[in-house]
């Protein structure tokens, strides 16, 4: 009788939170888009802003290479393959 009334109490609770989740998520989910949707508006409708005249502004600095040799190795020969 205790696995029968387990099972009962499983499959409802199941139940439920499949009834709570379908009720529930659309309205998370239409909050959050609402949400993006408000930002956006709001940032594409902000001025840019105007430099100075004759600022400079750098956006990106391309990252330092180091190479995995380092100068003191030595220098690299071209080789051919001779078959």
């Amino acid at each position: 009788m205790g696995l029968l009334k387990f099972l009962f109490i499983s499959i409802l609770v199941l139940y439920l939170f499949r009834v709570l989740v379908r009720m529930l998520l659309p309205m998370l989910f239409q909050s959050v888009v609402n949400r993006a949707a408000e930002q956006a508006g709001q940032q594409q409708y902000r001025e840019p802003k105007r430099p100075r005249e004759g600022s400079i502004k750098i956006d990106h600095a391309p990252p330092v290479k180091k190479s995995s040799v380092p100068d003191s190795e030595g220098d690299f020969v071209d080789y051919e393959e001779i078959k």
